[in-house]
């Protein structure tokens, strides 16, 4: 399969204009890559990274913006007002997305590939952890990638590949330097959206170098002196596989928010853990200090990261419930032709309520207030 195509089961034509995916967001501007290119029309730049594919500079349109809806990498969207010898249009649509992830903030992903260095830096279990764990959540296919095996010896190699198989993992040994193991995540990535994720300096970027050429990401360094590295991905991408597929470069991050992870569900985002769950006494056991937890009897690595995990989703969970409820999106109205619904503007764009006004002038202009009434009345007559 030589294109993308076949990731996305919707119909490459809509009524409302052309169906796509988003490859990159960059300030205001979305760079969105068709399902399809329409007869008898070329476009003036077809950029290597599509694949191939017809790619356009799209906007978002206000509606979208006043609504709320976000646009993100790797979202289907519906885009109109093509100009073909510019390259430029318009996303008026955003389909309703399979899967995401909330930081970075991408769309529609199935595999998410979670590099670890074997070296430059050294291995961090509880942050390789996190990482598990929020990709778990969010139902990702998960394939650990040990990077740099060419600076460490076999035994070391040895040593984590069978304490990943413990949490429940077969990971890929790879070298960017020698090109180890690229065979096999090509093949893994194939006819699907793979997300790659690891802190920074971990060799993403090196990673995808080796896998697409023509890509020539920057890269650099490991710090010396804290030995963390050095952020060089600035936004998230997708760059087509050559085996087909999209693979996604993301911005390095030393910290981990669990944000889609749920405290009651958290001991299924651990592989090892899963099969002893149903064996609890009770069905709504935390595997903290209940009796009969088999969660808890049985001696797993990672219980005492799981124990962690859980008291800060909770600590977060609680602050939650102080929350106000957010607005609805959407408000409705009762006209002739019935109940309609109607987008609910974000406070930036609603209008000042005269009540609002007079107390403003009341506090900082109170000898304008009665002009300010009498500008009122003539707007009502006019």
């Amino acid at each position: 399969m030589s294109d993308c195509s076949g990731l996305h089961p919707a119909a490459d034509l809509d009524p409302r204009g052309y169906l796509g995916t988003v490859r990159a967001v960059q300030a205001n501007y979305y760079r969105v890559v068709l399902d399809t290119l329409p007869e008898n029309v070329a476009l003036a730049v077809l950029p290597p990274q599509s694949g191939e594919r017809p790619e356009l500079l799209c906007v978002r349109r206000s509606r979208l913006k006043k609504t709320g809806q976000q646009v993100i990498t790797g979202d289907r969207v519906v885009v109109v007002e093509p100009d073909w010898s510019s390259g430029r249009a318009a996303i008026v649509d955003v389909l309703p997305r399979r899967t995401w992830l909330p930081r970075p903030a991408i769309a529609n992903v199935g595999q998410a590939l979670i590099v670890c260095a074997l070296a430059e830096p050294e291995p961090d279990p509880l942050h390789l952890s996190r990482l598990l764990v929020q990709a778990e959540a969010c139902e990702l296919v998960v394939q650990i990638c040990l990077n740099k095996s060419d600076l460490v010896s076999a035994a070391r190699v040895n040593s984590w590949r069978a304490r990943l198989k413990s949490w429940g993992y077969e990971p890929l040994v790879l070298s960017a330097e020698t090109g180890r193991g690229l065979d096999e995540l090509q093949a893994v990535c194939r006819d699907r959206i793979s997300v790659m994720a690891g802190g920074s300096g971990m060799g993403k970027s090196s990673l995808l170098n080796a896998l697409l050429p023509d890509v020539s990401l920057r890269t650099q360094p490991v710090s010396g002196r804290l030995q963390h590295g050095r952020h060089t991905t600035r936004h998230v991408e997708l760059f087509a596989m050559p085996s087909g597929g999209w693979l996604a470069d993301t911005p390095g991050f030393n910290q981990v928010e669990l944000l889609r992870c749920r405290s009651e569900g958290l001991a299924r985002c651990f592989p090892e853990a899963r099969s002893y769950i149903a064996h609890c006494q009770f069905p709504n056991c935390r595997h903290q200090q209940e009796p009969g937890c088999e969660v808890r009897a049985h001696d797993w690595e990672r219980f005492d990261h799981y124990l962690s995990f859980y008291a800060e989703i909770s600590a977060r969970e609680a602050a939650e419930r102080d929350l106000p409820a957010p607005d609805a999106a959407v408000k409705y109205k009762t006209t002739r032709d019935g109940r309609t619904a109607e987008p609910r503007l974000d406070s930036r764009y609603r209008r000042q309520s005269r009540r609002s006004r007079r107390q403003s002038v009341q506090a900082y202009r109170g000898d304008d207030l009665e002009a300010l009434l009498q500008a009122e009345q003539a707007e009502d007559w006019s």
